[in-house]
């Protein structure tokens, strides 16, 4: 059998090949004759299997005299029975290029392919250059289904190969004869049973079935004849598994498919431009007799399918009522909706060198981007296969990763914590250290320590935006969790040295270490960065400069005397409506905004007469007005706000506590900065169990605003308390 089926392979396209090309198909034969013997394992003689091969690439693809040759050898090639190098001395670095390419896609683990189809179908096209591959292993695939009861183990294997990668890659290259054997024999294999069931049905149906038939196209076969067109009618039975799956898919019985059949009326045309008109003017006649249903129209031949797929395809009632599939095209058409993209370029001419390139190209793009291809678009030169590569896991899940990714990359691709806790991994049963770079059709399995830690360090080398963010969050969670630490360390020890105003102490320390929020402070402190005897000293000196202002008028004002405190007192009662007025752009008035209270516009205030005859702003209900009021009532004064002509915004401190919540903190600051447009000066949250709280530092114009401000945040789902602090 063997040689007879190898003597056709030296005619391709009805043409006999190049004296070259035979002569290399001739020494691939000899190839065949002297090492076949040595692949064991087989039933059936792998030189009959190579040269079914061999044809079905030539004869059901359209492949020329290379594809050829590789189905001959890549038998020899993936049982190592023949060295690459070797070949490439006698066939060229072509055949050796896509024999490369087969042996690759062959060594892939396809046990879990169902799960991932799409992304094997990536990893083929990005594994290889030569798109020959997938078609020859396709034709390979095809003759073991052919010869499935020869095939040993590897039965359930290839069934998985069948159904989830070469059955739609037949489909989007227009492959359908291929696809509806590869489907019918799937369905034969799996469910035996409802196949013959079926089969059987529509032999019974048959004769009934075409007496309907001869009925429905007898009026527009005669009216065509009378145009004078040059046709054929064919009619053909769905496949089975299309049929079934319509059965299952309406949950109906047999006898209630009504669409078991089209009919295809296929034009001789004998202008390549007429094709589209004498298409339509067929359709017209056609339905001149049967009425159709606009929903149901498809319009390929004014818009081909990516696989290059023309045809008109049209639903009509008949004279019955039974709604007819009816298919329009021309003898090309119907040649490329058999034959698929082959057909399209041998009617361009034969099939020569760059028609091969360009139809190999355009198979590519379908394959890579099956949506967005139209038939006649621009070819693209080049490919994306360099932007993913696709690596296994030990249990053979399939991961698409960016080109460039790292052993740690693939550890974040599965999990976080595999990822934080990765310090290694075996790739093909080798360690390897986590900076090592992926390689496509990789087994990776990856090593982790419960002592690694994410480490700034590895922002550096990876390359995928999945792992950048998830290190960042990592490391920010262990910020936050050091940050704890500082804190407790920092609030025992100010407890310790007995300062008060601990919120004003720390905001002091993160101005002066010019830091971004009290976070970072506490974090510094916690890994050491900030010595604490340089945190008390930095503290003591700010208190005392505070304090000695006040110290100073105090001492000032008991040298006075008792008279000039009831002459200055007298003097104030006398005139009750001696009053001040504050505010931005008022000039000749010296006064200043007391630290301990921080007022703003709208307070209720009371200015306080300094010794150096400035005047101090403090709110009535300051923790040192009673003191004031007490030791110098004669050196107060009443103070009235006065708005300028231009807003002005000054500091004021909220805290905030209530129930811990997922997005609380975001849907404050959102309130804050989006919804009232409010600056934020700083911002420090702490939480212990369910419970938070949290110093706000604010700019507002007046007390009117700051109220709108906590109204706001109230509202927020967890907030329980605001409120003003010093």
């Amino acid at each position: 059998m063997g040689n007879n089926k190898f003597d056709s392979l030296l005619v391709i396209g009805g043409s006999p090949i190049s004296k070259k090309d035979k002569g290399y198909l001739l020494k691939a034969w000899e190839y065949v004759q002297k090492y076949s013997s040595k692949i064991d394992d087989r039933e059936r003689p792998y030189i009959d299997h190579a040269v079914d091969v061999a044809e079905t690439c030539v004869r059901e693809i359209g492949l020329g005299p290379t594809s050829a040759i590789c189905s001959l050898l890549h038998g020899l090639v993936i049982n190592n029975i023949v060295e690459l190098k070797d070949l490439g001395k006698d066939f060229g670095d072509n055949v050796v290029e896509i024999l490369s390419g087969f042996e690759k896609v062959s060594q892939l683990q396809t046990e879990r392919v169902s799960f991932q189809s799409e992304n094997f179908s990536k990893l083929f096209l990005s594994m290889v250059d030569d798109i020959r591959v997938i078609l020859i292993r396709l034709s390979h695939d095809l003759n073991d289904l052919r010869n499935i009861d020869k095939l040993g183990e590897r039965k359930e294997a290839l069934i998985q190969e069948i159904k989830y990668i070469y059955t739609p890659i037949a489909h989007r290259l227009g492959l359908y004869k291929i696809k509806t054997e590869l489907e019918e024999r799937v369905m034969l294999f799996e469910n035996a049973e409802i196949y013959n069931a079926i089969e059987t049905k529509i032999q019974e149906t048959k004769a009934k079935r075409e007496v309907f038939i001869q009925d429905f196209i007898r009026p527009f076969e005669r009216e065509l004849i009378a145009q004078g067109f040059d046709f054929e009618i064919k009619w053909r039975t769905k496949s089975i598994p299309s049929i079934w799956a319509k059965m299952k898919r309406q949950n109906i019985d047999f006898e209630q498919v009504f669409d078991l059949f089209a009919i295809r009326i296929i034009i001789n045309s004998r202008k390549l431009k007429k094709e589209k008109e004498d298409c339509w003017r067929v359709y017209s006649v056609v339905t001149n007799f049967y009425s159709p249903d606009p929903k149901r129209l498809r319009d390929w031949i004014s818009t081909p399918k990516a696989s290059g797929y023309e045809s008109l395809h049209t639903t009509v009632k008949s004279q019955k009522d039974r709604y007819v599939e009816v298919q329009i095209r021309t003898k090309r058409m119907d040649d490329i909706a058999e034959k698929g993209q082959a057909s399209h370029w041998a009617y361009k001419g034969v099939m020569n060198r760059k028609n091969t390139d360009d139809w190999l190209n355009q198979v590519r793009d379908i394959l890579e981007d099956p949506d967005q291809i139209q038939h006649d678009s621009a070819y693209k030169t080049g490919n994306d296969k360099n932007n993913s590569i696709f690596v296994f896991t030990p249990m053979g899940d399939l991961k698409q990763l960016k080109a460039g990714s790292t052993v740690l990359d693939f550890a974040f691709e599965i999990h976080t914590d595999v990822g934080s806790s990765c310090q290694g991994a075996r790739v093909n049963n080798k360690v390897v250290p986590i900076r090592y770079e992926l390689q496509n059709g990789d087994k990776v399995d990856i090593l982790t320590s419960k002592n690694q830690k994410p480490k700034l360090d590895w922002l550096s080398f990876v390359n995928t935006e999945r792992a950048r963010v998830k290190i960042k969050r990592k490391l920010k969670e262990d910020k936050y969790r050091e940050a704890e630490n500082g804190k407790e360390l920092l609030l025992r020890k100010l407890k310790n040295w007995k300062f008060k105003s601990t919120d004003d102490l720390i905001n002091v320390l993160v101005k002066h270490y010019k830091l971004d929020t009290s976070v970072d402070l506490y974090y510094l402190i916690a890994t050491e960065k900030l010595e604490i005897t340089e945190i008390k000293k930095l503290l003591q000196d700010y208190i005392n400069r505070d304090e000695v202002q006040e110290r100073a008028e105090e001492i000032a004002a008991a040298k006075e005397g008792k008279e000039a405190k009831l002459k200055a007192h007298s003097e104030q009662q006398e005139d009750p409506a001696d009053i001040i007025y504050i505010g931005k752009n008022l000039k000749n008035i010296n006064y200043r905004i007391a630290k301990c209270c921080n007022p703003i516009m709208g307070d209720k205030v009371f200015g306080f007469v300094t010794i150096a005859g400035g005047i101090t702003i403090h709110r009535n209900n300051c923790p040192n007005a009673k003191r004031l009021k007490t030791n110098y009532p004669y050196r107060l004064m009443n103070v009235k706000w006065i708005k300028g002509k231009e807003e002005s915004y000054v500091s004021a401190n909220l805290k905030i506590s209530g129930e811990d919540k997922l997005g609380l903190v975001g849907s404050i600051t959102t309130i804050i900065t989006n919804d009232l447009k409010v600056n934020m000066r700083s911002i420090n949250f702490t939480s212990k169990g369910k419970r938070f709280n949290g110093i706000l530092s604010v700019l507002v114009k007046d007390t009117e605003h700051l109220k709108q401000l906590i109204a706001k945040i109230m509202k927020v789902d967890g907030v329980e308390k605001v409120v003003r602090v010093k």
